[in-house]
């Protein structure tokens, strides 16, 4: 069984709302064109489901 390649990215809130809006677009432009949906729907849900982490800030005055 071969290994899959996953990759995982960091977004702040504003960076995730433009990624949720940008592929509900994608995914509302298939639909007018009569085309599947079904792997921007699991992206979509993958997106909007993906789980968050609290980041610790430093201060870069010290």
């Amino acid at each position: 069984m071969e290994k899959q390649e996953r990759r995982v990215l960091e977004l702040d809130k504003y960076e995730h709302g433009v990624l949720v809006n940008a592929l509900n677009g994608m995914r509302n432009d298939l639909i007018e064109e009569d085309r599947p949906t079904d792997i921007v729907d699991e992206v979509l849900l993958k997106t909007i489901d993906a789980p968050t982490r609290k980041v610790r800030c430093r201060d870069e005055t010290r």
